[in-house]
């Protein structure tokens, strides 16, 4: 049986050329990069930081690629680091974010469709502590399922589900108290 780009699928990791990595990573690259990087985004709360954090994300994966066991899980690994990468780029900043959230801005219709609630529940996501708001992203940003989030967040099933329950009832008495 061959994959997708004619090699033996039960080709040993090791044995994959730097052509053979530049093409798989290209490929994800160029279909979950704009993903990741809203989710980074949503995250770190700048543009600029968040396209680094990806490049970074996706730059150790081509680095690593000869060295992967599993290479269906590329995206799990690439999703892992965009969240590591964002946890240490807050980290690295003086001053914990407390950015005002506002979407980007494209047309005088754009700006007027972006509503004032979305805004709160940015900024509410934002008082969260990290590890929920985190999960919070992962489950209803990118509609991943507990058991890709358990991975991405490297913790188990019990402690997504834990997680998330705790940040909608925190997010959810933020909201309720500033109405």
């Amino acid at each position: 049986m061959l994959t997708a780009r004619g090699r033996p699928a039960d080709e040993a990791p090791g044995d994959a050329s730097p052509g053979d990595a530049a093409d798989a990573v290209t490929d994800l690259y160029r279909g979950h990069a704009l993903g990741l990087t809203r989710l980074a985004l949503v995250m770190v709360g700048d543009r600029g930081t968040a396209e680094d954090v990806v490049q970074d994300a996706f730059t150790g994966l081509y680095r690593r690629w000869p060295r992967l066991r599993d290479r269906e899980k590329a995206l799990t690994y690439v999703r892992s680091a965009v969240l590591n990468g964002s946890r240490t780029a807050l980290r690295r900043r003086r001053r914990p974010l407390r950015a005002v959230h506002e979407a980007p801005v494209w047309s005088a219709e754009a700006e007027a469709m972006v509503g004032e609630d979305r805004r709160e529940v940015m900024e509410a996501l934002h008082r969260l502590p990290a590890r929920q708001r985190e999960a919070l992203v992962l489950r209803y940003f990118c509609d991943l399922s507990e058991d890709e989030i358990a991975a991405a967040m490297r913790v188990s099933r019990g402690t997504v589900k834990s997680t998330t329950s705790r940040a909608i009832a925190a997010l959810g008495r933020m909201l309720g108290s500033e109405q």
